[in-house]
């Protein structure tokens, strides 16, 4: 499935233009959400960029990853955590682990945090997500497991788009790459 994956997700994919002339083209995924071949076989592909890795939980930076990581989750037979953005709703009412990420890949400081009581010393994390650029979440998320004890097996994304060797140090596994959707 994995080549017909690949296949279907450049197929699916559109750089749209929101401002005619602007030359600032802007990812539009929308169709690998409407596509059910994709949605089938993204959980069984991103899972299979790790085999053996044995993981117990998927982590997953919202908003995409809310999307992205249940469905490898399920696929694994593993359980899924959100990792969520500081300031992007009400507060949430369980204690929270946090960590600042000084820049994503638009150069904004983020902070990302999961329900504390839901990752342990236990834990073997998946961390996924749907596009990697500066490996910056990804960084921060490894910093978050480390800080409640638990260990990374990787991270599998559809599009990774990191530098290699940023890639190589987290452990950072792609789909396709940046230039596969050129």
């Amino acid at each position: 499935m994995t080549s017909e994956l690949r296949d279907l997700l450049r197929a699916e994919f559109r750089w749209t233009e929101p401002e005619p002339g602007s030359g600032l083209l802007v990812s539009d995924r929308s169709g690998w959400w409407r596509h059910p071949r994709i949605l089938d076989g993204l959980g069984p592909g991103l899972a299979g960029l790790f085999p053996g890795s044995s993981p117990t939980v998927v982590v997953s930076p919202e908003v995409t990853g809310f999307l992205v990581g249940p469905l490898v989750a399920r696929a694994l037979g593993v359980g899924f955590v959100e990792a969520y953005r500081a300031g992007a709703r009400r507060p949430i009412a369980e204690p929270m682990t946090w960590v600042d990420i000084p820049a994503d890949h638009r150069g904004d400081a983020q902070r990302l945090g999961v329900r504390t009581h839901l990752i342990g010393t236990a834990d073997r994390i998946l961390i996924v997500d749907d596009w990697a650029v500066t490996g910056a979440q990804t960084h921060a998320l490894h910093i978050l497991a480390g800080r409640l004890g638990a260990s990374v097996a990787g991270t599998a994304v559809i599009v990774d788009e990191c530098p290699p060797e940023v890639a190589a140090g987290l452990g950072l596994r792609g789909l396709l790459t940046g230039a596969d959707l050129s």
